[in-house]
């Protein structure tokens, strides 16, 4: 294994703490043990998330998850529903939370620069009633996300704010970085398939949303 690149690694929570310095009492009551109205509302309001999980051996995931603002079922206080929609068929998160039920939720409005956090533990699930409830354009999913909320709390906009991510003016061209075709192309080398070939399959693809 080759040594790592960086020479000073912060070994201990006690040096990390005295690099940081302690929290606000605000940064600390701001947790809480379950949904309440506000965040309940933030989380109907969202139509994007970010799933976080880890396997057994502690190997990270995240994946996002996209629909309909409303898209995301909360249960009650403790309990949301997540439905699972068509994609690559790899099911990193899934698998991971076969094997380690812990997961983490950030939800995004688009604009709002303040994001919601909530943790607890999820599990692949199939009951015909949620599933029912998440029907969308007579697609109905076969599983989704069933997550019991332990700590929920919003997170402040300052990294929103560095990266100046709603501001389309500050955005730079996205054509500076390769097309999702072509990264493809070069990193996967199918045999017989031209550049056309790969944007042609990955337009396809786009066509199944539900």
């Amino acid at each position: 294994m080759n040594p790592l690149p960086f020479e000073h690694v912060v070994k201990s929570r006690e040096e990390l703490r005295a690099l940081t310095g302690e929290p606000s009492e605000l940064a600390l009551k701001k947790q809480l043990p379950a949904l309440d109205a506000h965040c309940q509302a933030f989380i109907a309001h969202s139509p994007f998330l970010l799933l976080a999980t880890a396997n057994a051996a502690g190997q990270c995931d995240v994946s996002p998850k996209g629909d309909a603002p409303g898209f995301v079922l909360v249960l009650d206080d403790h309990h949301l529903f997540v439905p699972d929609r068509p994609g690559n068929r790899r099911l990193d998160g899934m698998r991971n939370l076969i094997e380690n039920p812990h997961a983490g939720l950030i939800f995004l409005i688009p604009g709002r620069e303040e994001t919601l956090r909530v943790n607890g533990r999820a599990w692949v699930v199939r009951d015909p009633a949620l599933l029912e409830r998440t029907t969308v354009m007579g697609k109905r999913p076969d599983r989704g996300i069933g997550m019991e909320v332990e700590e929920c709390f919003l997170h402040c906009a300052k990294a929103f704010k560095r990266s100046q991510l709603w501001r389309t003016e500050a955005w730079g061209d996205p054509t500076a970085v390769a097309s999702m075709a072509r990264m493809l192309l070069d990193q996967t080398k199918p045999a017989g398939m031209t550049l056309e070939d790969m944007e042609r399959r990955l337009d396809h693809g786009y066509t199944r949303l539900y």
